[in-house]
């Protein structure tokens, strides 16, 4: 009888409603001195066959999310994360940071009080990002993900699509490059029954700006392309602050369930940007099935480079643990996506 392959233990998780699918540790190693090396060098070999083993039908679904843990860039970290998903590896994940930082206190990897504040310090393909862990009688009460600094990247830029005619679109870094516009413009409103129509804007959007300049990132090529296409809409709401719906489409017609970590702290950026979001005030931030975050700038950085440093704040829950194998005989190998 032969054996397994593979044998990969997983914790599941999720934010928000987004999956998460931690990997502690991959049978082998993955080569690289800094994560954003490790990551380029995933994309071929062992390590992106187990990503399409785990993301994958059986075992998965195209709108499967997760992460591998890998050695930090130095010691000022705790662990480092390589997030992936259908498409490959991305270089930020807000809602698998706030999943990471709650399963690494769960876990007892880094120790928190009954009481009070935890920093998980976890370096990503994008920067150094911090998953603030807040405890209240020995449980998680709420995890607050301290983003790699925002910008506005550019404004008005057109966009031809398929189906949708001349679109224009706002752009903003978060870790990664985001494009924004209102779900009006396209005639929709953000809700599941639109999800076939949001996911075609998502995708046309994407190619359509695939190969202009703007998307190239400044300093590093390693971090360019649209990664996601963010539609929204406003919230009825009352006191200070800010309410919209969003839907973030990503890796070529993903849909997040969460409201969108990262694509949270892009629309922070625009909106700080723009004046409607005033200093010191929340974005209250809600997703497609009316998960919740809420987000605010808690730091600028200044000079080239710089940007604003979100906070967004969430809850991340436990929803299963095991372990997933790759039989020598199995036909299906790593799996397939139907969709």
């Amino acid at each position: 009888m032969k054996s397994a392959l593979w044998e990969i233990e997983a914790f599941d998780y999720h934010a928000a409603g987004e999956p998460f699918r931690i990997v502690p540790a991959l049978p082998f190693p993955i080569e690289g001195s800094t994560v954003l090396e490790r990551r380029e060098n995933a994309m071929t070999g062992d390590a992106n066959k187990i990503r399409k083993l785990l993301v994958n039908e059986p075992r998965g679904h195209a709108d499967m999310y997760g992460g591998f843990i890998v050695p930090p860039n130095d010691s000022g970290a705790h662990f480092g994360a390589l997030f992936w998903h259908r498409e490959g590896f991305s270089t930020v994940c807000g809602h698998g940071t706030m999943a990471l930082g709650t399963w690494a206190v769960r876990s007892g990897l880094v120790r928190a009080p009954d009481d009070g504040e935890t920093d998980v310090v976890i370096d990503i393909p994008s920067g150094r990002v911090t998953a603030r862990v807040m405890m209240a009688e020995g449980k998680v009460a709420e995890v607050a993900f301290h983003n790699v600094p925002s910008y506005v990247v550019a404004r008005d830029i057109e966009v031809r699509t398929a189906d949708f005619g001349r679109l224009r679109v706002d752009l903003a870094w978060s870790g990664a490059l985001y494009a924004s516009l209102p779900a009006a413009a396209v005639g929709l409103e953000v809700t599941p029954s639109n999800l076939a129509k949001v996911v075609a804007v998502g995708h046309q959007v994407a190619a359509g700006l695939a190969n202009e300049q703007v998307v190239h990132h400044a300093s590093d090529s390693r971090l360019s392309g649209i990664f996601g296409t963010i539609l929204y809409e406003p919230v009825a709401h009352s006191g200070p602050g800010l309410a919209q719906r969003n839907v973030s489409v990503f890796a070529d017609g993903q849909v997040d369930r969460s409201p969108s970590g990262s694509g949270t702290a892009a629309r922070v950026a625009l909106l700080s940007d723009s004046g409607e979001l005033a200093e010191g005030e929340v974005l209250e931030h809600y997703s497609m099935i009316d998960s919740r975050f809420a987000a605010r700038v808690v730091d600028q950085v200044n000079g080239s480079g710089g940007g604003l440093v979100v906070e967004v704040s969430g809850r991340a829950f436990p929803v299963g643990e095991g372990k997933f194998t790759l039989d020598a005989d199995d036909e299906l190998g790593l799996g397939f996506v139907l969709r």
